[in-house]
């Protein structure tokens, strides 16, 4: 695998990180066990057993880093292969698992993006009707796709529609064109491409590292790739033996995203695995109000501490409104430990542990 700025080397930190992972384990072994977050998390029903790769095309993991291969000028025409809606009937809003069969033409690394470029056109400053742009997209699958073939990708796109109070009922108007076109396609039809692109989400090369994710909604797609190809693909130079810790921000139960992977993937690795929901309209924080994803990890505050100060990496992805309340319950807890927190996060950003990709 071709290298890249990283981090410093976690071989010699591992030894203290999985002491902190465990403990966290130890002292909440319900939180630990996602299953049992909450009484009122119903989990999707899972495989017997974690579903895995029996073969991978190697030649996927030589070469430097794909970057905008495709263009909007020059887009890569593809075909849907399914579309499928993933949250339940009382999610707030629909979420589709959408796999493209590229053909192998748009290779990439866990934690790009593509864009897509939706149909249609819009007269530009100049009063010239040019052709829509593209619209980028976290990947959410790894090199190797859904299929561990390498033949196709996977986007997790939620609908974006507006509610028109005047109206009384949704605005067509005003919905997203790219999402609802990704999510009213049906298999055959065709998706203009561009990308890949990114270099923020990149996992370390250091197979020993300790993942901290934190994600809202969507936000999730780039650490599937991540952990399929930690856990479910394990090609032979990349033999996960390191930490990967998710938490999840979403309204309720019914729209929790890859349950099924998830609970499989806890049940093969309990000692290399956790995930925690905040459900915001299921959960309260410590204060009475509502859960949401900064309230989650400040549950865990000590740990996670405990382990970016021993060289984990800390990943955030989703709504870009997410970030001020992380960023507040940063400092917070930064104050609690008499940390100035602007040099505990310049450490962090000069180490390369800290990764944001918000929307």
């Amino acid at each position: 695998m071709a290298s890249y700025t990283v981090a410093p080397t976690m071989s010699a930190n591992i030894a203290a990180n999985k002491v902190a992972f465990r403990s966290s384990k130890a002292s909440l072994p319900r939180a630990f066990k996602a299953v049992k977050t909450t009484k009122a998390l119903k989990m999707t029903k899972t495989s017997a057993a974690l579903k895995v790769a029996e073969a991978l095309p190697l030649e996927l993991e030589e070469g430097t880093l794909p970057m905008n291969t495709w263009s909007p000028r020059n887009a890569l025409d593809c075909k849907v292969k399914s579309v499928e809606r993933i949250v339940g009937p009382k999610a707030t809003g629909e979420t589709c698992h959408i796999i493209i069969n590229t053909e192998g033409k748009a290779p990439m690394w866990e934690g790009q993006s593509y864009g897509v470029i939706p149909p249609g056109t819009k007269v530009n400053s100049k009063g010239k009707e040019v052709a829509l742009g593209a619209r980028l997209y976290s990947i959410a699958a790894s090199r190797y796709g859904d299929l561990f073939d390498g033949q196709t990708t996977s986007l997790c796109v939620r609908r974006a529609t507006y509610w028109c109070p005047e109206l009384g009922a949704e605005d067509p108007a005003k919905k997203g064109i790219c999402s609802n076109h990704l999510c009213d396609c049906k298999p055959g039809d065709t998706v203009k491409m561009t990308g890949p692109t990114g270099k923020i989400l990149l996992m370390p090369e250091d197979p020993n590292a300790v993942y901290i994710t934190v994600a809202t909604g969507t936000g999730i797609a780039p650490y599937r790739s991540f952990w399929r190809r930690m856990f479910m693909e394990r090609p032979p130079n990349y033999q996960f033996t390191g930490l990967l810790w998710v938490f999840m921000g979403i309204a309720n139960t019914d729209a929790t995203l890859y349950d099924d992977e998830l609970q499989d993937i806890l049940a093969a690795y309990p000692d290399q695995f956790r995930v925690d929901y905040a459900l915001s309209r299921e959960q309260t924080n410590s204060k009475g109000g509502k859960m949401y994803i900064q309230d989650k990890v400040e549950e865990y505050k000590d740990q996670v501490f405990d382990l970016l100060d021993n060289g984990a990496h800390i990943y955030f992805c989703g709504l870009k409104g997410m970030m001020p309340g992380i960023e507040d319950m940063l400092k917070n807890v930064c104050s609690e430990k008499n940390l100035d927190f602007d040099e505990w996060l310049g450490g962090l950003k000069k180490n390369n542990q800290y990764h944001v990709e918000v929307y």
